[in-house]
């Protein structure tokens, strides 16, 4: 199953899922599902999976045409907060002591106990498939970070989606405290094309994860990965999160990225940045200077 969130006329959405029977419009089935939170908080008061519950609409639920999955889409869900969790990768390790003068912080983190955890964005800062991400203009230096992303449901793992941490390597090089400008800023980041639930993916920790990233019509890089890479497990980055913290009801948590293009390259203005993890789909963001 994949549900997504769709646009409807005038400012109604629709809050649809796929299955290999086709697309179900479940806020015609009841209006009081509008979207995935409320999904959510609805199979936590019924006491079943949100499959479960889901199967259960689907008979009185109106079919969409599959094409609109792609026409009027939007944000799949609006989080509360997102948060990100950092070197959780070798090779994202390998690019921030290249990038840093205070190398040994990342070796530190990489090895420690305690993940990195910072907050990234707002729903106000978040943008969902086909929408514009965002490059800062003080910084000389931007990447994208693809990264499976959890969604949590009062702290608790419901499901999964795609993330795309946009960052500005220059500004965290230049030191770690800058960390919160080159993380958090308008339109830095983008979660989609969907959302997963969590008992339909199998292994979070063994997908395959891609990104290409194309300037002109031109691919100027493609490179393949998997979540098996990663030093950490899901569970134990969302415990770091949730520890001590009044977590929102609705919050995504991006799990660290190990697709890192070339110290020469930076996203410019019209770039168009394709995600694509193995279960759950393809987030595509052009790119614009903020």
């Amino acid at each position: 199953m994949r549900y997504y969130q769709l646009a409807g006329q005038g400012h109604v959405r629709r809050f649809v899922v796929e299955t290999d029977e086709g697309v179900f419009d479940l806020t015609s089935a009841h209006p009081g599902l509008t979207g995935f939170g409320e999904l959510a908080h609805a199979a936590s008061v019924a006491g079943a999976s949100m499959v479960e519950l889901t199967r259960r609409q689907i008979d009185s639920a109106d079919t969409v045409p599959r094409g609109a999955l792609v026409e009027d889409r939007l944000l799949p869900l609006v989080p509360e907060e997102v948060w990100a969790a950092g070197v959780t990768y070798e090779i994202s390790e390998e690019a921030r002591k290249s990038e840093s003068s205070m190398a040994e912080v990342y070796i530190d983190v990489y090895d420690a106990d305690r993940p990195e955890i910072f907050f990234k964005a707002t729903p106000s800062r978040t943008v969902g498939p086909e929408e514009a991400v965002g490059v800062r203009r003080d910084s000389d230096w931007n990447v994208p970070e693809p990264e499976l992303a959890v969604v949590l449901y009062r702290g608790e793992i419901v499901g999964y989606t795609v993330g795309n941490d946009v960052s500005s390597r220059a500004i965290e090089g230049r030191n770690p405290l800058y960390l919160p400008q080159a993380k958090i800023y308008d339109r830095c980041c983008s979660i989609g094309p969907c959302v997963v639930p969590a008992e339909s993916i199998a292994d979070p920790h063994d997908l395959r994860m891609s990104m290409e990233i194309a300037r002109d019509g031109e691919t100027l890089f493609s490179e393949s990965t998997s979540t098996a890479e990663m030093v950490r497990t899901d569970e134990e980055l969302v415990h770091y999160f949730t520890s001590h913290n009044a977590v929102p009801e609705l919050a995504v948590l991006m799990t660290g990225t190990s697709l890192v293009p070339p110290q020469d390259f930076t996203l410019t203005e019209g770039d168009v940045v394709s995600i694509d993890i193995e279960g759950i789909g393809t987030l595509v963001n052009p790119v614009v200077e903020v």
